[in-house]
């Protein structure tokens, strides 16, 4: 049996530390050339990094390419990991300097509306499943609505379940600002939700 997998079988915990702690020993044995754990590793995460780029460029086709590039990046410099940041925070990063960094060479100013669908639980019937999709709908327009900083930020926290010190550290700005954005996007978002007679 490969590391990687040995590894895998040895940690069976699904709790956050035993998660951090999988990924964390994935990346050394990627840094020592192993491709069951670079393979293990990107089925951990591609779907995240993917709905995250998504989010920032609205594009699919260049969303995929970013994450392979994103993944390119991990095999070739998987060493340089400190892990005074979770794996995922430092996939994000590097995907968010990734998207940034494309949508500047085509000269998009602004980070796009698209939101990527979110999984859905479905219902116990077809009723609750439409009503569950309307209400992800209209929340996708207020969530639209937002600037790019502010829907970013939100985007990081709710859907990422990222701290604010980890936003901080993805978006690259003191942790003050970061929390002064969330301030004001739930407001806007709170003063949206209201003048449609809530959600």
């Amino acid at each position: 049996m490969d590391t990687a997998a040995c590894e895998l079988a040895r940690i069976s915990g699904t709790g956050a530390s035993a998660r951090q702690k999988l990924d964390k020993t994935l990346l050394e044995q990627i840094a020592a050339g192993d491709r069951l754990a670079m393979q293990v590793l990107f089925q951990r995460h591609n779907v995240r990094v993917y709905r995250f780029v998504l989010r920032l460029v609205g594009n699919p086709a260049i969303a995929e390419e970013i994450v392979g590039d994103v993944f390119l990046n991990v095999w070739q410099h998987a060493a340089s990991f400190q892990s005074r940041c979770e794996v995922t925070t430092w996939l994000l990063t590097i995907a968010r300097h990734k998207a940034i960094s494309l949508l500047r060479r085509h000269s998009e100013a602004q980070l796009t509306d698209a939101i990527a669908d979110i999984a859905h639980d479905p219902g116990p019937n077809p009723e609750t499943i439409m009503e569950q999709e309307d209400r992800r709908k209209l929340m996708r327009g207020f969530l639209a609505q937002l600037s790019p900083l502010h829907r970013e930020v939100l985007d990081l926290v709710y859907y990422h379940e990222k701290s604010i010190e980890e936003v901080a550290q993805i978006v690259e700005a003191p942790v003050g600002t970061v929390k002064t954005r969330m301030f004001y996007a739930r407001n806007h978002l709170a003063k949206l939700i209201r003048a449609a007679g809530g959600i």
